[in-house]
C-alpha cells in the first residue's frame, strides 16, 4: 500500500533540498561561464555559452593557479589516504579489544575515548599547534596525519565497536577451541564478517579527513603540504583570482567526497546506524 506523504512533509523536503542543492547548482554554473558572464547583470541562471575553459586552467602546466592547485589535490589525497588507512588500522584492533576482550579498566577507557568526541576542536587547536612546533611537524605530512587520526579515532572506534558486539560470539568461541590465537580468528573469522562495517568506516573517516580545513589551516602554512580546501580559500589573499576561475576550484574539490557518497551512499548509513539494531 502506497503511504501518503503529508504536504507539510513535502513542503519540508523541498526546502532542504533547495538549501542543499542551490549552491552546489550555483558553483558549477558559474564555473562553466566566462568571467564576463559570471560578473554580468542580472545574472545567468544557465551558462550563454558553456565552456571548460576554467578547467583547462587549473588543471593545465601553463599557470601558477594550476600547479598551485594541482599540488595541493596531490597533497589532500596522500594526507586523507594515509590518515583513513591508519585509523582504520588502529580503530579496528581498539575495537575487538573492547567488545571481546575484558581487562581491568577497560570500561573507563572505552568511556573516556567517547568522552573525546564531546569537546569543541577549537579548544584543541592550540595546544596541538604548540605540541606540533615543538616536535617539528608543523608543515610536514605526519604532522596533520597524526592530528586527524587522533580526531577520527574515537569515532571510528565506536562505530566498529558496535559490529564487533553484533557478531555472534559462538563463532570466535569455535575458533578458539580448534586451537586458532586472537589474532588468527580476528583476521580469518571476524574481520571478514565485519568487513560491511571496516568498508562503512573507512569512507566516513576519508569523507571526514576531506572535508577538515581549520586544522590544515593551521599546521600547514607552506604550499608543500596544503591541501585542496586550504588552498582554494588562500587564493583569494594571494592573486586577484576570477570568480568562475574560483567556482571551477570548487567544484573539484567538491567532486571526489561527491562521487564517494553517491555511490557508496548505502555504506556510509550502515556505518551510521551501526549497532542500532542487532
Amino acid at each position: 500500500m502506497r503511504t501518503r506523504i503529508s504536504p507539510a512533509r513535502l513542503i519540508g523536503v523541498v526546502l532542504i533540498l533547495l538549501w542543499s542543492l542551490v549552491p552546489i547548482y550555483w558553483v558549477i554554473n558559474i564555473s562553466l561561464q566566462s568571467e564576463s558572464e559570471a560578473r554580468s547583470k542580472p545574472s545567468h541562471y544557465l551558462p550563454p555559452h558553456p565552456s571548460l575553459h576554467n578547467f583547462a586552467t587549473l588543471l593545465g602546466s601553463g599557470s601558477e593557479i594550476g600547479n598551485q592547485i594541482r599540488s595541493s589535490s596531490v597533497n589532500i589525497v596522500i594526507e586523507c589516504a594515509i590518515a583513513t588507512i591508519v585509523t582504520v588500522v588502529i580503530a579496528t584492533m581498539a575495537a575487538y579489544a573492547f567488545a571481546r576482550l575484558k581487562f581491568r579498566g577497560s570500561n573507563i577507557l572505552f568511556y573516556a575515548l567517547l568522552a573525546t568526541m564531546a569537546f569543541p576542536v577549537y579548544t584543541t587547536l592550540i595546544p596541538l599547534y604548540r605540541i606540533m612546533s615543538d616536535l617539528g611537524l608543523v608543515n610536514t605530512y605526519t604532522g596533520i596525519v597524526l592530528v586527524y587520526v587522533s580526531g577520527f579515532l574515537p569515532l571510528s572506534t565506536w562505530i566498529l565497536y558496535n559490529y564487533f558486539q553484533s557478531l555472534p560470539e559462538s563463532l570466535e568461541e569455535a575458533g578458539l577451541v580448534d586451537g586458532a590465537t586472537r589474532l588468527q580468528v580476528l583476521w580469518h573469522v571476524l574481520l571478514p564478517l565485519a568487513r560491511p562495517g571496516i568498508v562503512s568506516t573507512t569512507i566516513i573517516t576519508f569523507l571526514f579527513a576531506w572535508a577538515q580545513f581549520l586544522f590544515p589551516l593551521v599546521l600547514s602554512s607552506d604550499l608543500s603540504t596544503q591541501p585542496l580546501t586550504v588552498t582554494i580559500s588562500a587564493l583569494q589573499g594571494r592573486h586577484t583570482v576570477p570568480f568562475s576561475l574560483l567556482s571551477a576550484a570548487g567544484v573539484l574539490a567538491i567532486a571526489v567526497p561527491a562521487v564517494i557518497a553517491l555511490v557508496l551512499n548505502r555504506y556510509i548509513v550502515s556505518g551510521l546506524l551501526a549497532g542500532s539494531v542487532k
